[in-house]
């Protein structure tokens, strides 16, 4: 027999454990309660703002609390000692701490690792999921991915060779895949903005100063944007003339100026995630699932979250964990593996203001408090 995995569960684990270790140098089993905190913090973020114990928001506020001491608590360790290295990003943080003209501080540092984390498993989990779901359910676009990474392969003077930014860039099926995906899914409910003058759409004005929330879904599933919306057809972005009128009204990760920092990661990480995927594994659908929605995100654990039977050649069964570390480590190897993160820069991300106000007024809480007291 087999062995079965939790789609949903087990693509959680592994993107987290994945980029714990290239973030802040954690092992798989020093990651699992920094990322218990963080679902905490994740399923309470659009929750009734009344700080209480026992509610939805005061659950997220003491996950938030606790993912900030354990990095405030590991950053003190690491810069009391900074000729260790792991090769993660926090030896670029504390050499940038202790350079002559640091263009960060160590307040700034937690935060920025706060977020990565937060933003890199939160919603890149649930649109592998709901992405899992939709490869099962399409075994057409299976084959066409199978047949485009084979290529690949094929190409390579060695199999055990790393994926390069080149044949990430000529997968261009996969491309297409990885937009639909990201397209249907819509697993972030919302973007805000704030209104710096009057605008005016279709009759109304929206004055100066108010918070705009855009809902991606709003237009994502849009039929007179994206024709049958709730079909899942890669081919759709085929079309070069119809792709760039697409694109126009494609929006998973924002747009402007403050496109989200994670989205060609995200990209990439999905479709490095189908390598492996499709030319390492075999999976039939156990226990079925729809994608169903709710007040926060998609909830994956309804869809793709169900088992999945998995293979790889004649591959004997092995408990759950031993298949996600196998898969985890196939991930590494093609996925910045021996990659150092000397090349990486440094740049200001503004403050939102409102939701510091949003955090002190409702909930009572200093959302600008500080992890280091600055001398």
């Amino acid at each position: 027999m087999n062995p079965s995995i939790e789609v949903k569960d087990g693509i959680s684990n592994m993107i987290f454990d994945l980029v714990a270790k290239k973030l802040i140098g954690f092992k798989p089993t020093k990651s699992r309660e920094l990322r218990k905190n963080f679902q905490e913090f994740f399923h309470g973020m659009v929750s009734f703002p009344i700080y209480f114990p026992g509610t939805s928001f005061y659950r997220c506020m003491q996950g938030r609390r606790n993912v900030q001491k354990t990095l405030t608590d590991l950053l003190k360790e690491r810069l009391s000692a900074p000729g260790e290295k792991y090769n993660d990003l926090i030896d670029q943080i504390i050499e940038e701490l202790q350079s002559e003209n640091p263009v960060i501080d160590v307040n700034f540092a937690i935060d920025v690792l706060s977020a990565l984390l937060f933003a890199s498993f939160a919603t890149l989990s649930s649109t592998l999921a709901v992405g899992f779901k939709f490869l099962t359910d399409n075994p057409k676009v299976v084959k066409e991915l199978k047949e485009e990474h084979t290529t690949i392969l094929n190409k390579r003077g060695s199999l055990n060779s790393g994926f390069t930014w080149e044949e990430y860039k000529s997968l261009m099926f996969t491309s297409q895949v990885v937009n639909e995906i990201t397209r249907i899914s819509n697993v972030a409910p919302g973007i805000f903005r704030r209104t710096l003058a009057d605008v005016k759409v279709n009759g109304y004005t929206i004055p100066a100063g108010w918070l705009v929330m855009i809902s991606p879904m709003a237009v994502h599933l849009n039929p007179t944007l994206f024709e049958d919306p709730l079909e899942f057809n890669p081919w759709r972005w085929t079309d070069k003339t119809k792709q760039s009128e697409l694109l126009r009204n494609y929006m998973p990760f924002g747009g402007g100026i403050r496109l989200c920092l994670g989205a060609e990661f995200s990209k990439l990480f999905i479709a490095i995630f189908i390598h492996v995927l499709v030319t390492e594994y075999r999976w039939k659908e156990i226990k079925g699932g729809d994608v169903l929605r709710i007040s926060e995100m998609v909830d994956s654990n309804k869809t793709g979250g169900s088992p999945a039977g998995t293979s790889k050649q004649t591959l004997s069964a092995e408990e759950m964990d031993d298949q996600l570390e196998q898969f985890t480590s196939l991930m590494q190897q093609k996925f910045l593996s021996g990659e150092d993160f000397g090349h990486m820069d440094y740049s200001r991300i503004d403050n939102d203001e409102m939701l510091d106000d949003h955090w002190s007024k409702e909930a009572n809480y200093d959302a600008g408090e500080k992890y280091f007291e600055e001398d």
